[in-house]
């Protein structure tokens, strides 16, 4: 659900806010980008529950273990920006140039790319975690019954 609803929401954001696609589910651009948003969303939210799941299994308040839970979810796409531009050269940025797309535009394109990313991986992540808590409650509240 949360990668349903974040995914969702950045999608029609990009494909209707910045690119203004018409119509606006145009197969060359949804598939790619849904394809993006939908995969980190998904990696993201691993990391979450895994990271959420471990720390509870500590004895680590939920308050604390959804915080760390959520900064863990996010070392992989946070690390991925430090990287873009000075160590690597994405490969849709690379496509575009090679394509003879001004590498201006193709740096724009790069840079909605990686917020679109980051926002899905962060806002799905936090869904999770919201929506996780209420099992977790409950779970706790049969065991000590």
């Amino acid at each position: 659900m949360a990668i349903f609803i974040s995914g969702g929401a950045i999608l029609i954001l990009v494909t209707q806010g910045v690119l203004g696609l018409q119509p606006w589910y145009l197969p060359s651009y949804m598939i790619p980008l849904a394809g993006m948003i939908f995969a980190n969303a998904m990696n993201s939210v691993s990391i979450a529950g895994e990271r959420l799941e471990a720390e509870l299994k500590r004895d680590v308040p939920y308050l604390q273990a959804r915080n760390i839970a959520l900064k863990a979810a996010l070392i992989p796409i946070t690390n991925s920006l430090f990287a873009v531009g000075l160590v690597s050269i994405p490969g849709m940025m690379t496509g575009q140039i090679l394509s003879g797309v001004s590498p201006f535009v193709a740096a724009r394109y790069q840079i909605m790319v990686m917020c679109m990313v980051y926002g899905s991986a962060g806002i799905s992540s936090a869904i999770f975690l919201i929506l996780i808590k209420s099992d977790i409650v409950g779970k706790t509240m049969v065991i000590t019954e």
